[in-house]
């Protein structure tokens, strides 16, 4: 690396690039990211649930709906033949005091939508409380 000394005649053409800007640009930058970051990844501290597993007692009035992986959709054991058969039954049932709990059990294979029409034949029948019935995770796994 040459530094040149004394005057510079105006003839010569320096050749060296001059790297002290492009430092203090990046240096500048790295700290405006090192303190920018934190404030970044902050988020609301909330308290998220912690996975248990319950027993739930079957009680007879408990409606249980199945999905099965071709999407479609039983009460019970009775496959029905639309969402409005499934949404007249739901009318039915939420009449009742105390209203009954819907279970619902979906295929693992099923896809979403299957589950989201049952989810919104409970809510257009005016049912308030719905479970998804799932088995619980091997021991020890």
């Amino acid at each position: 690396m040459a530094m040149a000394v004394g005057p510079a005649s105006d003839d010569e053409v320096m050749s060296t690039i001059n790297t002290t800007p492009l430092v203090d640009v990046m240096l500048v930058l790295l700290i405006i990211f090192l303190i920018t970051i934190p404030v970044v990844t902050t988020s609301i501290p909330v308290q998220l649930p912690k996975e248990r597993v319950e027993v739930r007692e079957t009680k007879p009035e408990n409606v249980i709906i199945s999905v099965d992986p071709a999407g479609n959709i039983y009460w019970y054991e009775a496959r029905l033949p639309n969402v409005d058969a499934l949404v007249a039954k739901l009318k039915t049932v939420s009449t009742k005091q105390p209203q009954p709990e819907v279970q619902i059990r979906g295929d693992l294979a099923a896809r979403y939508e299957g589950v989201g029409k049952v989810l919104l034949a409970c809510q257009r029948a005016g049912i308030t409380k719905v479970a998804f019935i799932t088995e619980p995770p091997p021991l020890g796994g």
